[in-house]
């Protein structure tokens, strides 16, 4: 053993399942040493008695930029000794839950294998290593390379490494997972997969698929239980399921399926209760029979897995989704890593923002550009909230990735399959914007125009027709439950391409936010479902402030793109040079993101189902303080698109079509609608209108009537009259028994141009 390198005592891993005392976890977690990786070291990383003295420390999990002197480096070594048992007669595994993102992996100086992918969890059997010794060295090196160029990445991190909402720059390279030694017999489960094929209140079926590596020949009995959880609510019944199997040695793929009677549905939020299945699969391994022992006499329990999963199906027909065959309009966000620290990242802060989410009255997050820690699916199955779940490609990639992302893409199923909150795998983020990074200068027909750009958004290449093709069908191979598309942000252009969901930046990179409303009545399919829309708004912090107040108004751009700010954009929508001071001008900014997402969302909540399925904002939160579309900062202070948000989204709304900045002089025609998404009818309502305008009298309107569940309802039109200047304000108001909602619109009235209808 060399300086810097202390044996640790072997302790638990908190929060691990232990079913029984067959089945042991011991966590490596810790402080391990680290250092950068050359030629010279990757020959000796593994040598038992290599001097470390000059390693400096590193936590696990965790990422090496933290430690000193590595936070530009692209590979690093790590070593860590630890201490185990003697020989137990069991077999023991080395299991990697996120290792980011390749790594070579050796033991006692013997080469165990390599790993890929960031989110993916890597099993080695170390039986025979750990049998020989009690004290041992675990050796990586670990490789994340920054992408040189970024029109052919090789990495598949998603937003981690290419992103505009994040500092690409720091690496996302590490062990950010845990670390441990299991303990099973002589067969391990391995790739457990449970998905619900089918639900109803009179059965569900459940399929379970799993690989069991057996260390020799067994006779062995798989067991499967499904339980009501011991929080569950409902009256749900078990199930079990019973096989027995002759496995040969190796890995030996099995299916099979369970039948649940009578189960308790899990509804999202909006729709019902959430009631939730234990899953627990057992495999025992028979003792041989022979001529001293002509009959078995039972065996011994090799293996545990658990499961927690909900019945449901889900549907989306014409980007109108369903859950259990009711019709559900989707509201959602794009959530980012909660933080730009992913090993950091706790359970607490999860339920921190999915229960945020929630109060802004969402139903839906999708999780952009990356995978997530498991705590944030066990949370949304807990709370009823819909996931969209990214594969994690964004914009362009190289060809070479292919055949890894497809592995990765059945990994994928393999690891989030089981809950029910997941409703939609995503293959690719936007593959057309193939070169774009933070703070750069923004086209329009590149940067999601909507009258220009559809036919390069469209047209073939390597990512959009092969790659994206490639990882869908992988996701659709692997669970036949969910819908999968191929990317994301590729509009429908042509009748013979159909495209995706759309993402529409009006009233930012291009046109004007009240243009929604007429691309709808020429283009229907592109507002099927809007997955990204939004504005930048500067945060209201002290520290980005006074990186710019003294000089203010002047804003050097090339901080400001460092910091992902879009200068070009924010200066044509909000000039600084209108604010008297850094504050108003971020006011300003936030003030133009409330209105950008007010009226997107209004609009698009009109054409409720027709053709609109929902929609998600981008972005819900920060993980880093960072300029972005997000509506909530880094320590989650609301910018003013959060009351926005909140508001706009509420199950019941009242809306008047004046969504144009200014209004110009003259007479306008203005429509009313309910937007009522309640499961039952609003009865006896009185809808009032007041408009009041600049050196005019006030008009007021009242109409009464009754809406439907689940509805879009218009109500009347009025009449606006808008004097030579001056400022407008309208007012609507919806009363009901027990229901009181009120919406408000401030407009700009200008001499400027001829009057047009809203």
């Amino acid at each position: 053993m060399t300086a810097g390198e202390q044996p640790r005592a072997a302790t638990t891993v908190p929060g691990v399942s232990t079913w029984d005392h067959q089945q042991r976890s011991t966590s490596l977690a810790g402080t391990w040493l680290v250092t950068r990786a050359d030629e010279a070291g990757r020959r000796t990383v593994a040598d038992v008695d290599l001097d470390t003295s000059d390693w400096v420390p590193a936590e696990v999990p965790g990422h090496w930029r933290h430690s000193e002197g590595l936070q530009d480096a692209d590979a690093v070594l790590y070593r860590h000794r630890f201490d185990t048992s003697q020989a137990t007669g069991r077999r023991r595994w080395l299991s990697i839950d996120g290792l980011c993102y390749q790594g070579d992996i050796w033991l006692d100086g013997a080469y165990l294998g390599d790993t890929e992918g960031y989110f993916v969890p890597h099993v080695f059997d170390v039986t025979e290593l750990l049998n020989g010794r009690r004290e041992h060295l675990l050796a990586i090196e670990a490789t994340c390379s920054h992408p040189g160029d970024r029109l052919d990445k090789r990495n598949i991190t998603g937003i981690l490494q290419h992103s505009d909402v994040l500092d690409d720059e720091l690496n996302p390279g590490g062990l950010w997972r845990e670390v441990r030694i299991e303990e099973t017999g002589p067969v391990r489960i391995d790739d457990l997969r449970v998905l619900a094929l089918e639900a109803d209140s009179d059965r569900a079926i459940l399929r379970f698929s799993a690989t069991l590596d057996s260390a020799a020949t067994h006779r062995a009995r798989v067991i499967s239980l499904v339980d009501p959880a011991s929080d569950h609510d409902g009256e749900g019944a078990a199930a079990s399921h019973e096989q027995e199997l002759v496995l040969s040695r190796g890995r030996n793929e099995v299916e099979w399926h369970v039948a649940v009677e009578s189960p308790d549905l899990w509804w999202p939020r909006a729709l019902g209760a959430q009631p939730l299945y234990d899953v627990k699969v057992t495999v025992s391994v028979e003792n041989p029979v022979s001529v001293e022992n002509p009959v078995s006499a039972g065996g011994e329990v090799s293996h545990v897995r658990k499961r927690r999963t909900g019945l449901r199906t889900f549907e989306l027909r014409n980007w109108i989704a369903s859950v259990n065959g009711e019709r559900l309009y989707l509201k959602g966000s794009n959530l980012g890593p909660t933080s730009i620290d992913l090993a950091a990242t706790t359970p607490a802060h999860h339920r921190r923002d999915l229960a945020m989410a929630a109060d802004a009255g969402l139903d839906l997050v999708r999780v952009h550009g990356h995978v997530a820690a498991p705590d944030l699916y066990r949370d949304a199955d807990r709370i009823g909230m819909l996931v969209w779940q990214d594969f994690p490609l964004q914009w362009g990639h190289s060809r070479s990735i292919r055949r890894e992302a497809v592995r990765q893409a059945g990994q994928l199923v393999t690891q989030l399959g089981h809950h029910p909150s997941v409703v939609i795998w995503n293959g690719h983020n936007e593959p057309g914007r193939v070169g774009h990074r933070p703070g750069r200068r923004v086209d329009a027909a590149a940067g999601h125009g909507v009258r220009r750009g559809l036919w390069s958004a469209q047209a073939p290449s390597w990512n959009r027709s092969i790659i994206d093709r490639s990882v869908r069908q992988a996701l659709r191979t692997a669970d036949p439950t969910r819908p999968a598309i191929a990317h994301s942000g590729v509009a429908p252009h042509l009748p013979q391409l159909d495209g995706t969901d759309s993402h529409l930046y009006l009233g930012w990179r291009s046109g004007a936010v009240d243009d929604l409303a007429s691309v709808a009545a020429r283009m229907p399919r592109l507002v099927r479902f809007v997955s990204e829309f939004g504005a930048q708004a500067l945060p209201d912090d002290d520290e980005l402030a006074a990186a710019f107040r003294d000089e203010f108004p002047g804003v050097d751009a090339a901080t400001l793109a460092r910091l992902g700010g879009q200068l070009e954009l924010l200066e044509r929508h909000t000039p600084p040079s209108a604010s008297p001071d850094w504050s108003a001008w971020v006011e300003a900014t936030q003030r133009r993101q409330a209105h950008v997402i007010k009226h997107t969302i209004e609009i698009l909540r009109v054409l409720k189902y027709r053709p609109n399925g929902g929609f998600c904002q981008f972005l819900l939160a920060d993980a880093l303080p960072f300029i972005t579309p997000s509506v909530l900062d880094h320590e989650r202070r609301p910018k003013l698109g959060w009351p926005a948000l909140s508001a706009a989204c509420r199950p019941v709304i009242p809306v008047a079509d004046v969504h144009r900045e200014a209004l110009p002089t003259g007479t306008h025609t203005c429509a009313l609608h309910v937007v009522s998404d309640l499961r039952s009818d609003i009865g006896d309502a009185t809808i009032t209108a007041r408009w009041r305008a600049t050196g005019t009298e006030e008009r007021t309107w009242a109409f009464h009537g009754r809406f439907e569940a689940d509805s879009v309802s218009r109500v009347a039109k009025i009449r606006l009259a808008a004097p030579e200047s001056g400022d407008g304000h309208l007012t609507l108001r919806l009363q009901a028994k027990d229901l009181v909602v009120d919406n408000s619109y401030e407009v700009t009235i200008t001499s400027r141009g001829a009057p047009r209808s809203s």
